[in-house]
C-alpha cells in the first residue's frame, strides 16, 4: 500500500482541522439569529409605534427644556426613555389624553418591549446551559452504540442497511470532519462529531470507547488505515468493519485491526466485468445489495423445528452455515445435520418484516 509520509498526513490533517464538537439531532426549529433579528426588529416597531403615538398626541407633553412645542426628536428621546424605563423626567405628559395614552398604551407597549427583551436575553444565556445538559445526559444513556466514520454514499448506505434491521437512531454516531455533512446526518436523526477520526480525541467525543460496531467509511484508503488503529487502540471489543478502494489495501486493514474488510473498487469491477459475462446473473446480484426490495440476503439464528436437517432440504434458501466462528458452505459435509446453535445465511423474498438478525455473539479475543 502506498502511504503518504507523516509529514503530509500531519498537514492534511491541519489543513481539515475544525473545532471537535458533538451535535446532537433536534427538532427543526429557526436559527438562533434568526430568532434574535425577529425579536430584534419587533422592538424596534414597538420602538416606532410609540414613537409616532407620542408625536401624534405631542400638544399634551412638556419639554421643560424647551419652551417650543414638542417635535420628532422629542417624541422618539420620550418613547426611549419610556420603554427603557429610565424616565428622566424632563418630558412629561401634562394633558388628561396624553395620560390616558400612557395608562392604556405606553405601558402595555413597555411590558412588550420588555417581554422581548428579557426574553431574548434569557434565551440566549440558558441555550449553551441546556445544550451542555442534554449532551451530558446523551454521554451517559449512550452504549453499545454503532459509530460511522464518513457520511459519504458509502456511510449512508452501510447505515441505511442497519437501521433497516432495526438499529435506532439514537444508537448512531457520525464522525465527519466537514460540518455541513454533520449537520446533514443530525437533520436525519443522528448524533454527530465534527472533526478529524484519525484522532483520538474526536472518537472518544463519540464514546468510541463504549461502541459495539465501528463501520469506517472514510473516502481515502490510507485515512482509513489510520482510523482503524486508532479506533482498535481505544476499544479492543468492538467489531470493526471498513471500505477501503483498492485491494491491495485490505490485508493492511485487517492487520491494523478491522474484523472486516469491503473493496469497494474492485467488487464494482467484478460486478461491471459480470454483467458483459451475464447480465441476468449481475442482476440478480444488485437485486441482493438492495436493502428492503426484491431479494434479500439476511443472517437468523436455526429454530427448533429445524436441529437434525440439512441445510439442502430446507424451505428456505440457505447459502452458508455459520457454525461457531466459521463461515461453512451449505454443501460442506460437517454441515449436513443443523443444530441449535448454527446461524443460517438465507436469501428470502423481501418483505415489510425481513430483518437482519444481528449477530449478538462475543467477538474472539486476542
Amino acid at each position: 500500500m502506498k502511504l503518504p509520509g507523516h509529514d503530509a498526513i500531519a498537514r492534511q490533517a491541519d489543513e481539515h482541522l475544525v473545532t471537535h464538537r458533538v451535535k446532537l439531532p433536534r427538532k427543526v426549529v429557526e436559527r438562533p439569529i434568526r430568532q434574535v433579528g425577529k425579536r430584534l426588529l419587533l422592538a424596534v416597531l414597538v420602538l416606532l409605534v410609540t414613537v409616532v403615538i407620542v408625536y401624534a398626541d405631542r400638544e399634551g407633553y412638556q419639554d421643560s427644556a424647551k419652551e417650543a412645542p414638542m417635535d420628532l426628536i422629542a417624541a422618539a428621546y420620550y418613547a426611549t426613555v419610556t420603554l427603557s424605563t429610565t424616565g428622566y423626567g424632563d418630558v412629561t405628559p401634562v394633558s388628561d389624553s396624553a395620560r390616558l395614552t400612557n395608562i392604556f398604551v405606553i405601558t402595555p407597549l413597555r411590558v412588550i418591549f420588555l417581554i422581548i427583551l428579557v426574553g431574548t436575553t434569557l434565551e440566549v444565556l440558558t441555550e449553551r446551559t441546556r445544550e451542555e445538559w442534554r449532551l451530558n445526559r446523551w454521554r451517559s444513556t449512550l452504549r453499545d452504540h454503532t459509530v460511522v466514520v464518513g457520511f459519504g454514499t458509502k456511510g449512508r448506505s452501510a447505515l441505511q442497511t442497519v437501521c433497516a434491521a432495526g438499529l435506532k437512531k439514537q444508537q448512531v454516531v457520525v464522525v465527519d470532519p466537514s460540518a455541513k455533512v454533520v449537520d446533514a446526518a443530525t437533520a436525519e436523526g443522528y448524533a454527530g462529531v465534527v472533526g478529524d477520526a484519525t484522532r483520538s480525541e474526536v472518537l472518544m467525543r463519540a464514546e468510541v470507547q463504549r461502541a459495539r460496531q465501528i463501520i469506517i467509511a472514510t473516502q481515502r484508503d490510507d485515512t482509513a488505515v489510520l482510523v482503524t488503529l486508532t479506533a482498535r487502540q481505544i476499544n479492543r471489543a468492538a467489531k470493526i468493519v471498513a471500505a477501503v478502494r483498492e485491494e491491495e489495501n485490505a490485508p493492511l486493514l485487517k492487520q491494523s485491526g478491522a474484523d472486516a474488510v469491503v473493496t469497494s473498487a474492485s467488487a464494482a469491477g467484478r460486478l461491471l466485468g459480470l454483467s458483459v459475462l451475464s447480465p441476468a446473473a449481475s442482476m440478480v446480484l444488485e437485486d441482493l445489495i438492495q436493502q428492503g426490495s426484491g431479494l434479500d440476503i439476511i443472517e437468523r439464528p436455526v429454530i427448533r423445528a429445524e436441529v437434525g436437517q440439512d441445510p439442502r432440504d430446507m424451505d428456505d434458501l440457505v447459502v452458508s452455515v455459520l457454525r461457531g466462528h466459521r463461515v461453512l458452505g451449505y454443501d460442506d459435509p460437517s454441515v449436513r445435520e443443523l443444530e441449535l446453535t448454527d446461524r443460517l445465511i438465507t436469501i428470502v423474498r423481501a418483505t415489510p418484516g425481513t430483518k437482519v438478525t444481528p449477530d449478538t455473539r462475543p467477538l474472539p479475543q486476542d
